[in-house]
């Protein structure tokens, strides 16, 4: 019973994007530790290929994929059914932040263009081939990296923000379409996560590590809690969660920290 808890992905194959760094790389690392074997979708391929000597060969592969390339993500998903024979879970992670630009009029198109591309975009190809290949399954969990940026504003970009609401309306939308063939569809929401993004952008705005998270006390959030919640999402444990939202934020987006009476 143990062992069976210890190993949450038992016998799954698993792609996860954005895998060579950061919240993706945890991830990958975590969910093989859970008996998954994944694919890391990045095209960081120094970095990815030094996330797959640390691991098992066989609960490992990399597959170059640049997520604004259609035909990329087709490749990815074909190739993880070719080699291991079927495709359980898409984690859509692979993301980046722009500079932040306070004043919308300092924003170039371009830039904001760029954003969505790989956060967005990138997410709803992503979705639609690994749904390719689950539906004749008639099972499949797909979970997207959203952000806090989801559900509220005045924390990040103009483009970071739009493209992280997108995620969300995506997630919803998608569960509720492919719900009928018993895919689930969720997201897992951080606040900033200490990685080389998330301490650019604290630069960026102003701010350090030190006094971030404000509401809950001796909190610190790093990318193996976000791991961990895409494990939940991932696993049979979550069998009748589809169109969720989980946030991981220590509690940020509840608090009115400009008027709260608890401070």
């Amino acid at each position: 019973m143990a062992a069976h808890f210890a190993r949450r992905l038992e016998g799954k194959v698993a792609i996860i994007t954005g895998a060579a760094s950061g919240i993706g790389e945890v991830a990958a690392r975590l969910f093989t530790r859970h008996g998954a074997v994944v694919v890391i979708a990045d095209i960081q391929d120094d970095l990815a290929q030094k996330v797959c000597e640390n691991l098992d060969p066989s609960s490992i592969t990399y597959v170059h994929c640049d997520v604004t390339k259609e035909d990329d993500l087709k490749n990815v998903v074909n190739t993880a059914v070719s080699k291991y024979g079927k495709l359980d879970i898409m984690y859509n992670n692979a993301g980046i932040v722009d500079e932040i630009k306070s004043n919308i009029l300092d924003n170039e198109k371009s830039e904001f263009e760029k954003v969505i591309n790989i956060n967005l975009i990138g997410t709803f190809v992503g979705i639609k081939e690994a749904a390719r290949v689950m539906i004749p399954r008639g099972q499949g969990s797909i979970i997207s990296t959203a952000s806090v940026c989801a559900s509220i504003g005045g924390v990040c970009s103009h483009a970071y923000t739009s493209s992280k609401h997108g995620v969300l309306g995506l997630t919803r939308n998608a569960a509720v379409d492919l719900g009928r063939y018993g895919i689930r569809v969720n997201c897992v929401s951080p606040y900033t996560v200490l990685t080389t993004m998330g301490l650019y952008t604290l630069k960026k705005i102003g701010k350090d590590s030190s006094n971030v998270y404000s509401n809950l006390k001796g909190a610190t959030l790093t990318p193996n809690d976000v791991a961990e919640a895409a494990v939940f999402l991932a696993s049979d444990e979550s069998k009748c969660v589809s169109g969720h939202d989980l946030i991981v934020d220590g509690g940020f987006t509840v608090e009115n920290s400009g008027s709260s009476m608890f401070k």
